[in-house]
């Protein structure tokens, strides 16, 4: 890792700071909007974040809720990683456990753990002909389907997700599709989307997801969030 280019930022409007490297690609709204849209039930209190980068979800949920709830943080790359253990140490976050780990290894790995929740800020990106892979692997590990498939995911999370336990996802609009009939593949029943727009007159490009596993499909589409409308994130989803 180059250390010279660790920065040190605010995460938005949360109080805490997180490391950075400028040569990595960073955590995104992408990973806000998804932590905000986390809907806590009467009893859940353990989550499992996968894909985590430098743990940008993991801290949002911990602020969110405090420490009724315990977060286990899951990122496969090194540097990424560090970055992550650097943030939790320095703002003393104490409910956030963060693992090294590859996502298709954890129903070994954590055996028989269970979940109430599972969010997951994937890569986005199929790895084919036409789309191109950055020649920074870290990068390209972080944005296209190199490691973990939306499909894996699913899988995944229908392991070692509690009966009826929540799978929240953020994914691309184009990707709508795949992840439904992932879901669907893994017996998840879809709960609510909620499209998100740059700005009005535009296409939708992200969508937030919320499925529940062992679920039936009852699904409500949300009113959609216009980025430019905003002034702050936190409590968007809040009712």
């Amino acid at each position: 890792m180059n250390t010279n280019l660790i920065e040190l930022n605010d995460l938005y409007d949360y109080d805490y700071k997180i490391y950075q490297n400028s040569d990595y690609f960073k955590f995104s709204l992408d990973s806000v909007l998804l932590a905000e849209f986390v809907d806590l039930k009467s009893g859940q209190n353990e989550i499992l974040d996968l894909c985590s980068g430098n743990a940008p979800i993991p801290m949002i949920l911990s602020k969110k809720f405090g420490d009724k709830i315990h977060i286990t943080g899951v990122e496969i790359q090194d540097s990424i990683y560090d970055l992550g253990i650097k943030s939790i140490e320095y703002n003393k976050i104490h409910n956030i456990e963060f693992i090294r780990e590859d996502v298709n290894n954890l129903p070994i790995v954590l055996k028989n753990k269970r979940y109430n929740i599972i969010t997951c800020n994937p890569p986005y990106f199929k790895v084919n002909e036409t789309n191109y892979i950055n020649d920074n692997e870290i990068k390209a590990i972080a944005r296209h389907e190199i490691k973990v498939t939306i499909d894996d995911i699913a899988k995944v999370s229908s392991k070692l997700l509690e009966n009826q336990g929540y799978l929240y996802l953020v994914h691309r609009s184009l990707r709508l599709v795949d992840v439904i009939k992932s879901l669907g593949n893994y017996n998840f029943g879809i709960k609510r989307i909620v499209p998100i727009y740059s700005k009005k007159n535009a296409n939708a490009n992200l969508f937030l997801i919320e499925a529940i596993y062992n679920g039936k499909d009852y699904v409500t589409i949300d009113s959609p969030v216009y980025l430019d409308e905003l002034t702050t994130y936190k409590d968007l989803f809040r009712k």
